[in-house]
């Protein structure tokens, strides 16, 4: 599947779940996850992700009239959980690799690290472009929500603070965040927390989906 065809399938997915007004919050949250760990967990695939829920969260909210912003409100929390849950797998994913520091340079960690820094400034960020695109009722709606978030925090900024936390101490991760430019190990990093993801993803699963 295209990168393009993965998008359209999640803005038609969560579209649909807000549109329903049914325990919004957790199907945005399953339909999150489960897109987030269809490709390597690089920034490039989280922000592409992250672009069709909440352009699918407002098409969804046509016809909610009043009861808009609650709808809004558990879309873009269930995505801010999810994105959350995706850094706290990437900083796992660099814990992983650091036990094998001989495969991996000091680039190689705090390029993984950055992604993780920049997640909370994406999430934001892209709900800022979304409401540009938006009516008035549902821009305004969008621009609260980040004026709240911008004083109280997101979850995943808070996650970004612990998995950084957890990782200053780690050999060959130096204070200094440096781009990494090494591509082919970067990558396989974005791949073990993938693989991270889809376990936390499976385990965060209402019992009665598990199988």
């Amino acid at each position: 599947m295209t990168e393009t065809n993965q998008q359209q399938d999640v803005k038609e997915a969560v579209r649909a779940a807000v549109k329903s007004g049914d325990d919004v919050h957790q199907q945005v949250k399953d339909i999150t996850l489960k897109a987030l760990t269809k490709r390597q967990l690089d920034l490039e695939n989280i922000k592409s992700v992250t672009e069709a829920v909440i352009k699918g969260t407002n098409e969804g909210m046509t016809g909610h009239g009043e009861h808009g912003k609650k709808v809004f409100m558990q879309a873009a929390t269930a995505l801010d959980d999810a994105l959350a849950t995706a850094a706290e797998a990437s900083a796992l994913a660099v814990e992983e690799a650091a036990a094998k520091v001989a495969e991996y340079s000091e680039h190689d960690f705090n390029g993984a690290i950055k992604d993780i820094q920049d997640m909370e400034g994406m999430f934001l960020d892209t709900l800022e472009k979304v409401a540009k695109d938006s009516n008035q009722v549902v821009a305004d709606i969008i621009r609260d929500f980040i004026a709240h978030t911008r004083q109280s925090g997101t979850s995943v900024g808070e996650q970004t603070l612990i998995a950084l936390d957890a990782l200053k101490d780690l050999p060959k991760i130096s204070t200094d965040i440096i781009i990494s430019s090494t591509v082919a190990t970067t990558s396989t990093l974005a791949q073990i927390a993938s693989g991270i993801l889809l376990g936390i993803a499976e385990s965060l699963k209402p019992s009665h989906s598990k199988k």
